[in-house]
């Protein structure tokens, strides 16, 4: 297999995070993270739009034990397209610890469905980010969804906050579970009551089927680390409250595709109490929650 080169621009995940002082209750998910690679072992994507760097899947339990969390749910990388063979590879090796989330074709039969769900794949995802993927094809996706539903599986949808508009009537049409990858990216620059953020509320409370990962403050503050992410704190605590039975947690580790810095995985299981002040919550957005949804079936 040929040797994959970083690009040389790709910010290396964080090598000596803080031990946190938040101290996760029992049982806690990581439901959102990934694996990359090895590049020598699983190849990346030809229609890649990122080479990252290696990204095991020691690596990441080792820091879901430095963490205090028990368990993960692995998402599929978009460098690895539709291969999903790291993915199926750190599911199969967790001991049951982990779960999945696949990116799939149309064309995938019933017989690797089958054996996607048996190494503990529990959804898909589609990706609306335009600046990593081409042109998506709706009517695909579509039949894609209702394959899959009759498996009780879910759809991760990752867009920005933006395009929500343009896909509301195609997100409400989808039969399945739907879940949003962190908060659908909000314009933090603008109120948490006001009309953009309102027609993300509306989505989930108008449809009941939708959950949202209230993850990656250091993908949507614009104040950055240095002020601890704190814009991004009232909204997700607005989504954690509002729909405290449809929230998840996770650190989206290795963090793909920053830019400007690599958050410090402890500072970011600090924030957690901002955005889920009591351990009701607590529990509901790291044990309960996705236990219901990745772990019940």
């Amino acid at each position: 297999m040929s040797k994959f080169v970083m690009d040389a621009n790709w910010l290396h995940w964080h090598q000596s995070p803080t031990k946190p002082s938040f101290v996760v209750p029992e049982g806690a998910v990581d439901a959102h993270c990934h694996v990359f690679g090895p590049g020598d072992q699983f190849g990346f994507a030809p229609e890649r739009k990122y080479t990252p760097c290696d990204a095991s899947k020691q690596q990441l339990w080792d820091l879901r034990d430095y963490l205090g969390f028990s368990r993960n749910v692995v998402v599929q990388a978009t460098c690895h397209g539709a291969d999903n063979s790291a993915l199926v590879d750190a599911l199969e090796a967790s001991s049951g610890l982990a779960r999945g989330v696949a990116t799939i074709k149309e064309d995938i039969s019933d017989a690797e469905l089958d054996k996607l769900h048996a190494a503990g794949v529990r959804g898909v995802r589609f990706n609306f980010v335009k600046r990593l993927v081409d042109a998506l094809p709706f009517d695909s996706l579509k039949r894609i969804a209702d394959r899959i539903v009759t498996r009780d599986w879910h759809i991760v949808i990752y867009f920005e906050s933006q395009d929500l508009p343009e896909l509301y009537d195609f997100f409400t049409s989808l039969p399945t579970t739907l879940v949003v990858d962190h908060m659908g990216r909000p314009d933090v620059t603008k109120p948490v009551d006001g009309e953009d953020f309102a027609l993300f509320l509306k989505f989930m409370a108008e449809n009941k089927n939708v959950w949202s990962k209230v993850s990656c403050p250091e993908r949507i503050s614009v104040d950055g680390p240095s002020k601890e992410y704190q814009d991004v704190v009232p909204f997700a605590r607005k989504v954690v409250e509002s729909f405290p039975d449809r929230v998840l947690w996770g650190t989206d580790w290795p963090h793909p595709n920053m830019k400007s810095h690599i958050p410090d995985d402890g500072k970011l299981v600090n924030m957690i109490p901002l955005f889920a002040p009591t351990k009701e919550l607590q529990h509901k957005l790291l044990v309960a929650n996705p236990m219901r949804l990745y772990w019940s079936k």
